[in-house]
């Protein structure tokens, strides 16, 4: 059985930036977070432990999402560049290299930088991004491809070279 303040300590930034990236909406994202590990909580016994608890929760969190679009008539584009701003622990432990991933991101198209982190920052497989995604695993794997290649051609002030 797992811990509930241990999920919650685990996971919350994940599951934070992730709905941000969705909402795009700090308020929305904190109310769908807490929605989300409320109805994670309710519903841990029909966690079947066929994937890791990160996969289930943004799975929950994404839907908590569509059905806010959905109730609310509203529906927004994907973008994570505020993700990088947030004062929550470092995605990696150099911080130059946090700021120019930040500004190299801007080049990517919404789709490819919500792939891009949910790999690097999510720590997610190609599988288990496509669960989230309901896309294919190989989708996930040639946009993370070319994400990387793209951000290859980027300077670090997000112009292309």
């Amino acid at each position: 059985m797992l811990n509930i303040e241990e999920l919650y300590k685990s996971y919350f930034t994940t599951i934070y930036k992730f709905l941000i990236c969705l909402t795009h909406d700090i308020d929305l994202a904190e109310d769908l977070t807490q929605e989300t590990f409320c109805k994670a909580i309710k519903n841990i016994n029909q966690f079947k432990n066929n994937s890791k608890i990160s996969v289930w929760l943004c799975s929950i969190a994404k839907n908590l999402y569509f059905d806010y679009c959905k109730k609310n008539n509203k529906y927004h584009t994907l973008d994570i560049d505020d993700v990088f701003d947030l004062e929550v622990p470092e995605f990696t432990n150099d911080v130059i290299s946090d700021q120019m991933l930040h500004k190299s991101m801007k080049s990517l198209n919404a789709e490819t930088r919500q792939v891009v982190y949910l790999r690097i920052i999510g720590n997610l497989t190609f599988k288990e991004i496509s669960i989230v995604l309901n896309k294919s695993e190989v989708w996930a794997r040639v946009t993370f491809y070319r994400g990387k290649e793209k951000l290859k051609e980027v300077d670090y002030y997000g112009k292309e070279n």
